[in-house]
């Protein structure tokens, strides 16, 4: 329920299947990750104490991605860094991935909706590189 895409020893990309229910607090994400990605299953009453973010300087080299998949079916094709075709996989609704490394391309199966979350600001065409 947990599928790590790799090539070479690189972390590609995470997928967190839509049926995954542990309880507890699970991170997926290497430390070293700009971008974490974490699950969690609280039992009902449980409190988590009010807090503030500390200011962290971190530094962020490549925009990593998450993608809820709201709604819908998405065909995700994994590339790369020499935009070399490695394999796909289909996310459906419910489906969470993030997006490490590589490149990476997608066509809508059916009508969907997903919800993006990244290092900011986009920079618009600076921030990719098509193909």
């Amino acid at each position: 329920m947990i599928i790590e895409i790799k090539h070479n020893n690189q972390l590609l990309a995470i997928i967190i299947s839509h049926k995954y229910s542990e309880p507890g607090i699970h991170f997926f994400t290497p430390n070293d990750f700009s971008q974490q990605l974490a699950y969690m299953k609280r039992p009902k009453g449980e409190k988590i104490q009010p807090h503030v973010h500390n200011p962290v300087p971190r530094e962020v080299h490549y925009t990593k991605e998450i993608l809820f998949i709201k709604k819908g079916k998405v065909k995700v094709d994994f590339y790369t860094e020499k935009k070399e075709y490695i394999e796909s996989k289909i996310l459906e609704t419910g489906d969470v991935i993030l997006l490490s490394e590589g490149g990476h391309g997608f066509e809508m199966l059916e009508e969907t909706e997903m919800i993006e979350v990244k290092q900011g600001p986009y920079v618009g065409e600076n921030d990719k590189t098509r193909f």
